[in-house]
């Protein structure tokens, strides 16, 4: 029986960028606003966050701004990010604090997915052995190396394991080379697949288009780990949710409403 109780999508931050970044081979020169997502999942053990957005620091400093974000060097530009939508605020709405989050279970280690450990650095993280490999590889722009380079509780990971009941990571590797997914199983209704960024959009699935950034472009591999969220879906009559998709994120409940 799941030990999950609640859920809430929190909003970290948006960020605009090509579309060809989420659909690999298409959308070049369609700008595109996509939501900055974590999740926050109340269980009878504690709480876990699924990602934590952006580090709000380097945002909104010129200096770092201007360091990790040079538009020389990173083509992605800098996501927009307000105050109220760092997870501390996001938490303090809720009557919780940073120390409050048991666990933070990382999907991948990129700027937009990893930052905010500096947010809650009292939680044990979990993060794949090959994900952490390959962000500390330099061969991604995407990954920024002081996100993770902090005194973090860590518990690197091989492979898919259960959190607790009603939790489960899934290996989706592809769009990074530890990517994961995770399984969510509410007390009512259907059990939620929160997909990451194996699928950014739900084009990504309806289509099985790999996102547009493959490590080591492994396309192959980022399309037979769509293929294997859209199967374990059928078989369990599970809801898949994209990462990135605005009109999909306006569908959900919003903070502080909460699935359950």
């Amino acid at each position: 029986m799941t030990q999950v109780l609640r859920m809430w999508p929190l909003l970290t931050a948006t960020h605009r960028y090509d579309k060809s970044i989420s659909t690999r081979h298409r959308g070049q020169g369609e700008i595109i606003e996509a939501p900055i997502l974590a999740y926050l999942i109340e269980t009878t053990q504690g709480r876990i966050l699924y990602d934590v957005g952006c580090d709000y620091g380097k945002i909104v400093d010129p200096t770092q701004r201007a360091r990790h974000y040079d538009p020389q060097t990173f083509a992605f530009g800098a996501p927009d990010m307000r105050e109220d939508q760092r997870l501390p605020s996001h938490l303090a709405r809720l009557g919780l604090s940073p120390a409050d989050i048991d666990v933070v279970f990382l999907g991948h280690l990129h700027f937009d997915h990893a930052g905010g450990l500096c947010e809650v650095c009292s939680a044990e993280v979990h993060v794949q052995h090959d994900e952490m490999q390959a962000a500390r590889s330099g061969l991604d722009p995407a990954y920024f190396a002081d996100d993770f380079a902090g005194d973090h509780r860590w518990k690197t990971m091989r492979g898919e394991y259960d959190l607790l009941p009603g939790v489960r990571a899934i290996s989706s590797p592809g769009h990074t080379a530890g990517h994961m997914s995770l399984w969510v199983e509410l007390p009512r209704g259907a059990p939620v697949i929160l997909c990451g960024d194996a699928a950014d959009l739900e084009e990504n699935l309806r289509d099985e288009v790999a996102p547009g950034i493959c490590w080591q472009d492994r396309e192959d591999q980022a399309i037979a780990s769509i293929r294997k969220l859209k199967a374990l879906a059928a078989r369990e009559q599970a809801m898949l949710w994209p990462n990135h998709d605005l009109a999909f994120w306006k569908s959900l409940r919003h903070f502080p409403e909460f699935h359950d």
